[in-house]
């Protein structure tokens, strides 16, 4: 092993190596419980980021545990099409080269996807490997594969026959850019500047007069959308309009009469009272348009460009015509006035664009009985358990909430409807198979919502529909899901539903939610700030070991985490501590053909300590694994490997291999090769790859930590004794250590020690274990008792039913102490003094910022301390001298 971890050497060639043995596949035994994860299909829009590095080291540690404990385990892999993502993302390609996919026609351009799809399907592929992923290939799926793509049309087919599925003409949001209908939650809400535009709209009947004017005051954000207007409604119970109810007003520019109607729909409290019905271009409007059987007026085009019912505005962008519209408003003396407003205005979370509420034919999912089913699931000892459990709240609002969700995308990467329409006769039909006269039918162009498709996961990869494949009756339901707590609503609730509908079982016991990864400064993570950070550049830094450990122990189960090189520096150091304390081991194991444990009548202190708190670790880390709590596991690991293991029991373990005891020494050789042994076998989940080169540098391990034994508990280890005299141990010698320093005296200086104590167990284990304490504390005397003669001039530390004291001349030269604590008096008054000065002169006081004052007013309190200290340390050595 060489003197410095190196990662990069570590890491090379060591997945292919997994991969080539097959150590990532189920182990086939039918007696082993069986274990599954189904991983989060990544989007092949484009490289892995550090949210789904995070992500997948979660399910990785989980896997990796789980097969060490012997369970038949089965990962499995796979990537999302992504439609409107991925379609977004080749359709900017496009334009870059000039063209459009209308250029190139639907086959092509779906070709021209596939390309797409198999590129960053192979930068996916490396990046897995390069964060050491236990995933079985064998078992990788597309959301397009020919199987999956079975599964959806089912699905599809039977919920349509079930009137579970429907097409009708709604309200939608609808992406301009991307030319598709988008759902409530791929909609994203950002303030906006805008206005309230105050317009006048004139009664029909020039008779007719509200508060001395022949007009009324209509407010809008959305002046463009004027011309689809078909009512004016108040609330019913407005006694200010109540006259006017009935009346005709027309609409400016149009020139079209429209109604005053009453509807519930209108707060009184809100502007004037009274609000534009436009049902073609705003979902609350739609309601109303419905209840009152009015004219559904579109004018629109699918590319927000205006069509010929906005008249003169025809052809226009909806924002050149809103511009167009308002100055025409102004001309011809139609304005009131213009109020800015920042306002909350929808976008597609896809291409950035502003959303259109528009009228258009698609079909739905009734969510209602679903949302219903899954609800009352939770209920039963069959529900799924969300970690944390607080998300189960978010889970419930959700679906308590739930509208129905619109299915259909005018894409054309992605399944495509399973609907075909009679040309003839209009006629819908639905299956899974095409009409057999096909020539008389048309498909529906329309594809499937991307999460239609990945909400059948855990199933469809599993060989559903065929119920009898042996991966769904073996592997079916999945035991936990890990993924972001930003997409319970996308894909966790949808995943649930569906798959009570349709297996009649939850799709997984335990979801695990994490938070999302920010930057230093808690921002989250993007291209326009530019704070991203590629996890393969933090790779090749500091190694996939480092990056995973940050990853796992840095925060709480829902919690975000805040990515620092600080802390990427400090978990290499981490694995540079456990590779030279391996490496010391390794190089002290001469003679030890296979590892085996003394027998515990031979355990000195230190092995029956070390061997305690390693049972200790193993039964904490197990257990905080099983509740998920990596972080407190890796507390648990990091405090037994760094403080217990190496500043301990390795400094212990060189007394007894460089002294003359053979016996001891090899016991000493076997103890340190188990405990090594053990704490690799813990770490692997998270640190497979350091863990793994090591562990094949012991001898006769055996064949990878990837199938080894995971640690068990081992109740014979658990000695309270010997960790309650390991512990006395352990403050004595940090004691003298303090003492040490606290009077400036190096650890080359022979001292005399006096422990005073009545306890018969602290005399017995001090003096059973002399060699330590004369190596640790580099003793010349020790005296142990409760009759001693303690000398005034001395040091003292309260240690448990013990304390100790050294005399002071033993650590140090009485005079140059003088010396040295006068020169340091000298010092602190010239502080004292400065800063005196400083802050007695009212310029400073008055002009400098109140923190540097209040740095100053700090520093000073501080220097009269330490001169106060060190001028009362001074007297006690003179008086003791005199």
């Amino acid at each position: 092993m060489s003197t410095k971890y190196n990662p990069t050497d570590v890491e090379k060639g060591q997945y292919q190596q997994w991969l080539d043995e097959g150590l990532f596949k189920p182990s086939g035994d039918k007696k082993a419980k069986p274990y599954s994860i189904v991983l989060p299909p990544p989007n092949v829009t484009g490289k892995l980021h550090l949210g789904h590095a995070w992500d997948t080291t979660l399910q990785d540690m989980i896997i990796r545990q789980k097969r060490m404990q012997g369970f038949d385990t089965l990962w499995v892999p796979g990537m999302d099409h992504a439609g409107i993502a991925t379609q977004a993302k080749v359709e900017a390609r496009l334009r870059e080269q000039g063209i459009s996919r209308y250029d190139l026609g639907r086959e092509k351009f779906v070709d021209t996807v596939w390309e797409w799809k198999d590129e960053y399907a192979r930068t996916i592929h490396a990046q897995w490997a390069k964060m050491g992923l236990s995933l079985d290939y064998g078992h990788e799926r597309f959301t397009l594969d020919e199987g999956l793509s079975k599964a959806v049309t089912k699905v599809f087919v039977d919920m349509y026959n079930k009137g579970l599925i429907y097409r009708g003409e709604y309200i939608i949001n609808w992406d301009p850019q991307a030319r598709t209908a988008l759902s409530d939650i791929e909609v994203i809400h950002k303030d906006d500047q805008g206005a309230f535009y105050h317009v006048k709209y004139p009664f029909a009947d020039k008779d007719v007069a509200y508060n001395g004017q022949h007009y009324i005051e209509i407010a809008t954000t959305r002046p463009e959308t004027m011309m689809g207007d078909v009512a004016v409604a108040v609330h019913p119970s407005d006694e200010r309009y109540k006259e006017l109810v009935g009346k005709e007003v027309i609409v400016p520019l149009v020139n079209r009469a429209v109604p005053i109607i009453a509807d519930q729909y209108v707060d009184p409290e809100f502007g004037t009272g009274m609000v534009k019905i436009t049902p073609a271009h705003d979902p609350n409007d739609f309601q109303v348009g419905n209840r009152h059987n009015l004219e559904r007026i579109n004018t629109m085009n699918d590319d927000a460009t205006m069509n010929e019912k906005a008249g003169k505005y025809n052809g226009m962008d909806r924002f050149e015509a809103r511009k167009a519209i308002v100055k025409d408003l102004q001309d011809q003396d139609l304005m009131i006035k213009i109020d800015p407003v920042v306002h909350s205005v929808g976008h597609s979370e896809r291409t950035g664009v502003q959303v259109e509420s528009r009228l258009s034919t698609q079909w739905f999912v009734k969510m209602k009985p679903l949302a219903d089913m899954a609800l009352k699931n939770q209920e039963t000892d069959d529900k799924v358990n969300f970690v944390p459990e607080r998300f189960e709240g978010t889970f419930d609002h959700w679906m308590e909430n739930i509208h129905d969700w619109v299915i259909s995308r005018q894409l054309w990467w992605g399944h495509q409807i399973p609907a075909w329409y009679n040309k003839q006769t209009g006629e819908t039909y639905v299956g899974e198979k095409a009409p057999a006269d096909i020539e008389n039918w048309e498909q529906d162009p329309d594809v499937l919502d991307t999460w239609f498709s990945s909400a059948l996961w855990p199933f469809s990869t599993m060989g559903w529909p065929d119920v009898e494949s042996q991966d769904y009756k073996r592997y079916f339901p999945t035991n936990t899901l890990v993924t972001g707590y930003d997409i319970i609503f996308f894909w966790v609730s949808r995943m649930i539903f569906q798959s009570l509908n349709f297996t009649g079982e939850r799709p997984f016991k335990d979801v695990l939610l994490h938070g999302l990864i920010r930057d230093e400064q808690g921002r989250k993570m993007s291209k326009s700030l530019g704070n991203g950070i590629d996890p393969m550049d933090v790779i090749e830094k500091y190694g996939a070991d480092a990056l995973r450990w940050f990853l796992s122990t840095g925060t709480t189960p829902g919690q975000d985490l805040r990515f620092s090189y600080d802390k990427m520096d400090a978990a290499w150091n981490f694995i540079n501590k456990i590779w030279n304390a391996s490496r010391y081991v390794i190089m002290n194991l001469d003679g030890i053909d296979k590892p085996e444990l003394p027998a515990k009548s031979e355990w000195q202190l230190s092995d029956k300590w070390i061997l305690g708190r390693l049972n200790e670790t193993v039964n904490h880390v197990t257990r905080e694994f099983d509740k998920y709590n990596f972080g407190e596991a890796g507390r648990a690991l990091y405090d037994f490997i760094w403080n217990d293991f190496c500043d301990w029991y390795i400094e212990m373990s060189k007394a007894t291999l460089t002294g003359d005891n053979e016996q001891q020494k090899r016991n000493t050789q076997n103890v340190l090769a188990y405990v090594l042994d053990q704490t690799l076998r813990l770490l692997h989940p998270i640190m497979p790859f350091v863990t793994e080169k090591v562990w094949l540098s012991m001898p006769h391990v055996g064949k990878s930590l990837v199938v080894a034994d995971y640690p068990v508990d081992h109740p014979e280890f658990n000695d309270d004794v010997a960790q309650k005299d390991m512990k006395t141990l352990i403050e004595l010698i940090k004691a003298v250590r303090n003492i040490r320093s606290e009077a400036n005296a190096p650890m080359s200086s022979p001292i005399n020690l006096l422990v005073q104590t009545d306890s018969d167990s602290v005399v017995t284990v001090l003096n059973e274990n002399r060699d330590y304490v004369d190596r640790f504390c580099h003793t010349e005397k020790i005296e142990i008792g409760n009759d001693l003669t303690i000398p005034t001039l001395s040091l003292s530390s309260v240690i448990s039913d013990a304390t100790i004291y050294i005399p002071l001349e033993e650590l140090v030269n009485l005079d140059d102490e003088m010396k040295r604590l006068d020169k340091e008096a000298k010092k602190y008054e010239s502080e004292v003094t400065r800063a005196k000065k400083k802050l007695g002169n009212p310029k400073f006081v008055d002009n400098a910022p109140e923190s540097v004052v209040t740095e100053q007013q700090n520093k000073l309190a501080d220097y009269e301390a330490k001169l106060s200290a060190t001028n009362e340390r001074l007297a006690e050595i003179k008086a003791q001298r005199s």
